[in-house]
């Protein structure tokens, strides 16, 4: 067996999400059936380090295969061929490494980042359609940082969770959650180790609250301590969010610590 780590993009409109579902095209799905005829017809498994929702976008996701110890393949032949082979789906792979089968893009992770897009403005979009959160109520920014602020560190997470979490612990280190404007834009990053399933989309959307003024930012760090999802605000959509980034240590796409 030949272990590769794979750093993908992917526009996340046209999947039912990263996971193979009964019904409805995944991401797992379009990668996996790549790498399957890139190995001559053999099943090729895939594990990712993060499972996005329907709708949700990716710019550095990663997942590593298992090809055949047979299959004869180099960095440039694993990245080429399978995006000729994803071809006409929105998905890309940027980078294609070798690792060593300990190597897990899952378990190996020690931090994940994501991005939210909120486009604040009345008019109707037209590029950025099913890429960004259109909320046309007029944000404060500035208190949506200062609300954000209250969300740092480590906490018990049950008023940012998804009744359908599969965590077994709702106990999470939120280690970054910035908000900045540019312009009409307002940009949301998060990182941390890992994430409840809609944290990150929860969290934007109780911030949506502060920055429409509706709730003052005080109110966040009251709904983080009542440990009830009632108590936060409501899910922010899909559109917006993106997994930006999946940090390793070492980071095997970092080329310059890589064998000749």
């Amino acid at each position: 067996m030949a272990r590769w780590a794979v750093r993908i993009e992917y526009d996340g409109r046209p999947f039912v999400g990263w996971q193979r579902q009964i019904t409805g095209l995944s991401v797992q799905q379009v990668l996996e059936e790549a790498a399957s005829r890139l190995a001559a017809g053999r099943i090729v498994t895939s594990i990712t380090a993060g499972r996005t929702d329907a709708g949700v976008h990716a710019t550095g996701q990663v997942a590593h295969l298992d090809f055949p110890a047979e299959t004869r393949l180099t960095a440039s032949s694993v990245r080429d061929a399978l995006n000729f082979h994803m071809k006409p789906h929105p998905v890309a792979v940027l980078q294609a490494v070798p690792v060593d089968t300990e190597w897990n893009a899952r378990f190996s992770a020690n931090r994940r980042s994501y991005r939210y897009r909120i486009v604040n403005r009345r008019g109707r979009l037209a590029l950025d359609e099913g890429r960004v959160w259109l909320v046309k109520r007029t944000l404060d920014a500035d208190a949506m940082a200062l609300a954000a602020g209250h969300l740092l560190g480590r906490h018990d997470f049950t008023s940012f969770r998804a009744s359908a979490c599969q965590a077994k612990s709702p106990l999470r280190t939120l280690d970054r959650l910035t908000v900045t404007r540019l312009g009409e834009d307002i940009v949301i990053e998060a990182e941390a180790r890992s994430f409840l399933h809609h944290q990150v989309r929860n969290m934007v959307g109780t911030l949506k609250l502060v920055g429409e003024r509706t709730w003052s930012p005080e109110r966040v760090g009251e709904a983080l301590r009542a440990c009830d999802r009632r108590a936060a605000g409501p899910t922010a959509p899909p559109d917006g969010l993106y997994l930006t980034g999946v940090g390793y240590d070492p980071d095997p796409f970092n080329t310059e610590s890589l064998p000749s």
